[in-house]
């Protein structure tokens, strides 16, 4: 069996093999005087696609809730370690594993609500930042905005080297900033609550 202590996320066989494997923190360790018959307690994640709203734009294809659903599982049914790493932490990965997932909210399987329930949103669509998307930061007002979003193809963002969005920039005088470095600071400027509401998105609806 994989050395695991308690704190340790890992990957967990499925009943359905053509599901993917599914992914808990392992809480606590058993096992009798023998060390046979480990079991252990987990505490899940779901997918995004597992939650009372489904799968959104927004949610990455590595993102993950912590739930409220405790379980006790036998040790055999655990493929191998995996992290998850929190959401500025998985920003900041040159590059991702096929082990590598991230978390930004907790989630409450009966009620499907998540916490934190608000969550900074970005762009000219008002939508919170999806780690996978290529965006790009506007030096005036510090926005991230979706290259599409703006009239951009992707390939013009990536190689821009100064961005002024429409607000910030007069006439002629655009400017572009480099999208590369993809530093997401946060704004606090626009912030959605988990509804589909103007700048107050619910997780929800």
């Amino acid at each position: 069996m994989t050395c695991l202590v308690a704190g340790d996320c890992v990957l967990m066989r499925p009943s359905d093999s053509a599901k993917p494997s599914y992914v808990a923190r392992v809480e606590t360790i058993e096992g009798d005087s023998r060390g046979a018959n480990v079991r252990v307690h987990v505490r899940w994640y779901y997918r995004p696609e597992e939650s009372i709203g489904g799968r959104r734009q927004f949610h990455g294809s590595k993102e993950l809730f912590l739930s409220d659903h405790y379980d006790v599982q036998s040790a055999d049914t655990i493929e191998g370690k995996c992290t998850v790493h929190t959401f500025k932490g998985y920003t900041k990965l040159d590059a991702v594993g096929n082990d590598d997932f991230f978390c930004r909210f907790e989630y409450n399987s009966s009620t499907g609500s998540f916490n934190p329930d608000r969550v900074a949103v970005y762009c000219k669509c008002e939508m919170p930042y999806n780690p996978d998307d290529l965006m790009v930061q506007c030096e005036g007002c510090a926005d991230w905005f979706h290259p599409t979003c703006i009239d951009m193809t992707p390939e013009e963002a990536r190689k821009i080297d100064h961005f002024y969005c429409q607000n910030c920039s007069s006439g002629d005088k655009k400017k572009l900033q480099n999208s590369h470095a993809m530093s997401r600071k946060t704004t606090d400027t626009k912030v959605t609550t988990l509804c589909w509401v103007k700048t107050e998105i619910s997780i929800l609806s």
